[in-house]
């Protein structure tokens, strides 16, 4: 089995010679590049597991960067940026990334959210044939093919929303509590991992609204959400 690719856009030389160094000690394969058009273009060329993404970047925003390759890949994208904002943060988050950590930033939880995002990932992989299709009233979720359709009009989600539709899928009925989700979704519970499930619960509903949605997500104040059964279920 290969060993993950990781593809490190970083400007700044310093960094991007730390991370390549933690990454190959751990035993990660890596590829660099330096702006925006070495990024779209490793990251069109190799299709790597994972992208670790700086958002200074001297020729493009890496928020354009997302969005460019979220037009074609679902590849999970970290942020790893100088910017501690929450409206950058929300901004990066709401273009497709998948996690956000700020510098300055320990090696040591760089390495954990890689693993976090591996198992994601692999978890993915492995969904039971068995129940590969759920059925909510008007919605639909292919889990073998990895989409979801609101009344037969596929949902275009970004992957962390549509990990966290499956979370509420697979326990519907249930309330699921803010740890519970951040644990299922980024493997972790980490207070800005709780602020990011603000934000892409926030954008999930809204998709789901624009489709006609007759499935409800509920908010239980201070605890977490809960997806209702549909009247067909």
């Amino acid at each position: 089995m290969n060993k993950p690719l990781i593809l490190i856009v970083e400007d700044d030389p310093p960094i991007r010679n730390l991370i390549s160094v933690a990454l190959d000690i751990h035993g990660y394969r890596h590829l660099t590049a330096a702006d925006a058009a070495g990024a779209i273009l490793e990251a069109s060329s190799h299709n790597p597991d994972i992208l670790l993404l700086d958002l200074g970047l001297p020729d493009l925003d890496g928020v354009e960067v997302i969005r460019k390759i979220r037009s074609w890949s679902n590849m999970p994208i970290i942020v790893i940026s100088a910017r501690s904002d929450d409206r950058d943060k929300i901004e990066a988050l709401d273009a497709g990334a998948d996690d956000y950590l700020t510098k300055p930033f320990s090696v040591d939880e760089l390495l954990a959210r890689l693993r976090v995002t591996l198992r994601r990932l692999n978890q993915a992989q492995q969904e039971n044939p068995e129940t590969a299709v759920f059925v909510n009233g008007p919605l639909k979720i292919d889990y073998a093919a990895g989409c979801a359709c609101m009344n037969g009009e596929e949902l275009h989600l970004t992957p962390i929303e549509y990990k966290l539709l499956c979370v509420l899928a697979r326990n519907c009925g249930k309330v699921l509590t803010h740890k519970y989700i951040t644990r299922q979704v980024w493997g972790t519970a980490w207070e800005n991992n709780v602020a990011s499930l603000r934000v892409f619960m926030a954008t999930l509903r809204k998709k789901l609204e624009s489709s006609g949605n007759q499935v409800e997500i509920q908010t239980h104040v201070g605890i977490g959400y809960r997806m209702t059964k549909g009247a067909d279920m």
